[in-house]
């Protein structure tokens, strides 16, 4: 049955690719371009206009929230009349700014978008997506130019859900992953993974992980919980890191507002949103400067023109 899928999906990505693709060229800036795989998953690839050779491609998979289209996801200067989703994310800004700060690197962002709009209800409908999703992330990783590759596996939201797909099709996180971000996303985590991290962070030079959460087991909307006491992002982030203190040792730092667990190489950094209000941080947790973070965190380049949950430092880069 792989190998059928296999088939169908390589013949798929090749007539999308040459079908489908759009909008910018080399003279106006990154390229952009958007295909179908199969009827229900929608790639959108945007990668610099200039390759720099001999350096280290990093291939950002980031799948989408629920809800969410991709342009929503990369954002735009609002007009009158837009829908609110343009204005949350900005990924694209973020994305321009981290470029910015790294130009020994050639950055590339891998939009995941599918047709029902959620990766739980996708995987749902997807029996076989223990195939499907490694298919997809290999795919797309060999069509990105460059001898030196690493994958980066991020997402906000539902998007947590396909990270989580991919993870539970190995029993080794494969060395080529590099870094795996949770923006308030990691709903699905159990201690299932936990061996999977462990072995990956203690065996895979430069593993890192970084995981974004708010207190949600308090918030409430129109005066009910938003989420079960153990269903949330805030209960299933501390379970991780109280099962990676049994390996990791951890320093605790930041104030009322943010509070930061990291190890002593950083490579392992938990960011906990404080909620004495009760309020929701969903959003804000990406949008003020969540994705950059999401990358540079324990680089040179951490917080040196930005700052996490902060201003939008990217701001002057929304198109």
């Amino acid at each position: 049955m792989y190998s059928k899928l296999k088939i169908k999906y390589r013949f798929v990505l090749f007539v999308s690719v040459q079908a489908v693709c759009f909008f910018c060229s080399a003279q106006s800036g990154p390229w952009v371009r958007s295909f179908l795989m199969s009827d229900s998953v929608r790639v959108t690839i945007d990668q610099p206009a200039t390759q720099k050779k001999n350096k280290e491609t990093i291939i950002v998979f980031y799948a989408l929230p629920n809800g969410n289209s991709t342009e929503q996801t990369m954002g735009k200067k609002m007009q009158p009349g837009d829908d609110w989703h343009f204005d949350i994310q900005h990924i694209r800004a973020q994305t321009r700014f981290i470029r910015q700060e790294w130009r020994k690197r050639n950055l590339v962002v891998i939009y995941l978008e599918n047709n029902l709009k959620s990766w739980p209800a996708w995987k749902q409908r997807h029996p076989a997506f223990r195939q499907l999703i490694p298919h997809i992330i290999d795919s797309l990783t060999g069509l990105i130019a460059g001898k030196r590759k690493s994958v980066y596996l991020n997402g906000h939201s539902g998007g947590g859900s396909f990270i989580f797909g991919f993870l539970a099709s190995y029993d080794k996180i494969p060395p080529y992953v590099k870094r795996i971000s949770f923006l308030d996303s990691d709903y699905g985590y159990d201690s299932s993974y936990y061996p999977k991290f462990r072995q990956w962070l203690q065996e895979v030079k430069g593993a890192a992980l970084n995981v974004f959460a708010y207190n949600d087991s308090v918030a409430l909307y129109n005066g009910k919980p938003v989420v079960s006491a153990t269903g949330g992002t805030w209960y299933r982030s501390h379970l991780l890191l109280n099962h990676l203190s049994a390996g990791f040792s951890f320093s605790k730092s930041g104030d009322d507002s943010i509070i930061v667990y990291k190890n002593a190489d950083q490579r392992i950094q938990f960011f906990f949103k404080t909620n004495p209000g009760r309020r929701i941080f969903h959003t804000q947790q990406v949008e003020l400067n969540g994705f950059i973070h999401s990358i540079l965190a324990g680089t040179k380049p951490d917080s040196k023109r930005y700052r996490y949950y902060e201003g939008r430092a990217y701001a002057d880069l929304i198109e």
